[in-house]
């Protein structure tokens, strides 16, 4: 898989903002796939997620790895990584536009991201896939991720 053009950069939650509409992309995504928690998605906005990640870069240390398009200048994908104070890595969120999928740059996110948390001295790192997302099983197999557990929640009708 050929590596296209794109330029990584790496930023903070001060630069949060720059992700807003490629996490959006990624929640239209989860609401199609999503079986049971459709609703979620559909009530849960952007200052939601950045109010969590907030939270995160306050109580312990907050990466986000953005991926370039030199040529229009425009960011096709980022990761939100999360490292606690008891040293527990998180991907938080990963997302790659769909003209850029399959090109190798999700994988260089989370390689970037992986090399941040062995660095920092990450004790365990996890990555959740939401319900109805379970074809990203593969991609994140590639990089030492399994099924551990399952969490069942309850859906209030």
């Amino acid at each position: 898989m050929e590596q296209p053009d794109v330029q990584y950069s790496v930023t903070g939650f001060a630069e949060i903002d720059q992700i807003r509409s490629l996490w959006e992309q990624l929640n239209d995504h989860h609401y199609a796939n999503a079986r049971a928690f459709r609703d979620v998605y559909s009530a849960w906005g952007f200052d939601d997620r950045k109010a969590h990640f907030a939270k995160l870069a306050l109580s312990g240390q907050f990466r986000i790895d953005l991926a370039s398009d030199p040529v229009s200048g425009s960011h096709v994908g980022y990761c939100v990584s999360s490292l606690s104070p008891l040293l527990d890595g998180e991907i938080e969120s990963v997302f790659v536009e769909a003209g850029f999928r399959s090109q190798g740059i999700g994988s260089a996110l989370i390689a970037r991201a992986l090399q941040w948390f062995e660095k920092q001295g990450a004790q365990r790192v996890r990555v959740s896939v939401a319900d109805g997302n379970e074809a990203a099983f593969p991609f994140y197999r590639k990089f030492g991720f399994y099924p551990r557990m399952t969490v069942l929640e309850q859906k209030k009708c």
